[in-house]
């Protein structure tokens, strides 16, 4: 499978190193040179430094043609906007982005768009471990639950315009 991560952060190069072990082929972008050191340095997938936000660089590393798209970044307003790319520009069907904030988590899952919200896992792991009960809230990417809107307009993203470059 082709697969393209934004972001080479602790869990980005964690995933790309154990996918390209696997065969596939892994891409991994990122904004810093210094990130590509959490690889191992016989990653056999490619490394680019470049901003996963932008739609070229998406189109130069082959996005249009990945099998699955993780946007792993600290932020989640550029993993939500590269995920958003990724889906409605270039076809990809598995798009996952990962969101800190459990609210935006949900609202962008009922927007159309597939996320992961560390911060629930790691709430319910804890309170698991405090002896409650499993949240079935937080069963890890939640599957997009409403219909993704394409705006005509490429800078209008979830409801809000965005910068334009």
């Amino acid at each position: 499978m082709r697969i393209v991560i934004v972001g080479c952060g602790r869990v980005g190069a964690g995933l790309a190193e154990r996918l390209a072990r696997e065969g596939n082929d892994v891409t991994v972008i990122d904004i810093s040179s210094e990130a590509f050191a959490r690889l191992e340095p016989d990653f056999p997938g490619r490394a680019i430094r470049a901003d996963g936000t932008d739609e070229d660089v998406l189109r130069r590393v082959g996005t249009d043609g990945a099998d699955m798209f993780f946007a792993l970044t600290e932020g989640d307003n550029r993993n939500v906007l590269a995920a958003q790319l990724a889906n409605e520009r270039f076809g990809v069907q598995r798009v996952v982005a990962k969101v800190n904030d459990p609210v935006r988590a949900e609202a962008y899952t009922a927007l159309g768009l597939a996320t992961i919200c560390r911060t629930r896992l790691l709430v319910d792991a804890l309170g698991r471990y405090a002896g409650l009960e499993h949240d079935p809230g937080a069963e890890g990417v939640s599957a997009a639950t409403g219909q993704h809107s394409h705006p005509a307009d490429p800078r209008v993203v979830a409801g809000s315009a965005t910068e334009s470059r």
